[in-house]
């Protein structure tokens, strides 16, 4: 499939509905602890949320769903959570995945997955590979992923493979080694859960995507929430650097 252009060289294509959304799933353990439940309980219901949104999202035609599960920092966080944590994402690949492929969803992981155990990464291939040539919906989990990370990988990559001399080299050169080489940069980024930060997210996809912030903690997010974001995103300009008439001009294919 041809790299998508990058929105800081060209006009990327645009709809009202947007073809690329990413989300950062926040609040599960605040919603969790409002309840009085453990931390884990609120991973549990976000799944049930992660369901709702691939659901909603097909219904509306869009074509990509990136997700951020797990990122590179979250190593942080107490073992005990990392342990749970890891076996609930084993458990969704294992009852997730024929779902997915019977809806015509195609499945991919990106990230760093050398920390993870064989059982997961092998889950993770199977998935990918069974899903491969499904087309409805393209829906990417973030694991171990981490904004700066991606950027390094690829430059690692470009480096080791690219003949291109460095005064040559143009963004597409690096773009084509990043995790998400394979899905156009998000339209529209949405982040639950009350913060305002991306979070080592995309670093270099989010360039020009439109950002939207919610209070709503991830397990309470539904299709309503997801409409509000569409909804929002809708009333906006998209002008990539452009005035008004330029981007008008561009669209209409005059000039």
């Amino acid at each position: 499939m041809a790299q998508e252009p990058s929105s800081t060289v060209a006009v990327p294509e645009m709809g009202a509905i947007p073809k690329h959304i990413a989300i950062i799933m926040d609040g599960n353990g605040r919603w969790a602890k409002n309840r009085l439940m453990p931390r884990i309980s609120g991973h549990k219901q976000g799944m049930e949320a992660v369901r709702g949104v691939i659901k909603a999202c097909m219904e509306r035609g869009v074509a990509y769903l990136t997700l951020f599960a797990f990122s590179s920092e979250n190593w942080r966080r107490p073992n005990e959570e990392i342990a749970s944590l890891m076996q609930l994402f084993l458990t969704a690949l294992e009852q997730e995945i024929t779902k997915l492929h019977e809806n015509g969803i195609r499945f991919k992981v990106v990230g760093d997955l050398s920390r993870f155990d064989s059982k997961i990464i092998e889950s993770i291939q199977t998935g990918e590979q069974l899903t491969a040539d499904n087309t409805r919906l393209t829906f990417t989990v973030a694991a171990n992923y981490g904004g700066r990370w991606d950027i390094m990988q690829a430059v690692r990559k470009m480096v080791t493979h690219s003949t291109t001399l460095p005064d040559d080299l143009e963004e597409e050169n690096l773009a084509q080694y990043l995790a998400l080489s394979y899905a156009p940069e998000p339209d529209l980024f949405i982040r639950t859960g009350g913060e305002y930060r991306i979070s080592n997210f995309l670093l270099w996809q989010l360039a020009y995507t439109e950002l939207y912030f919610t209070s709503t903690l991830w397990p309470d997010f539904d299709e309503h929430e997801l409409e509000l974001a569409i909804h929002s995103y809708q009333q906006r300009e998209r002008r990539f650097g452009r005035t008004s008439e330029q981007l008008r001009i561009a669209l209409s294919g005059e000039g």
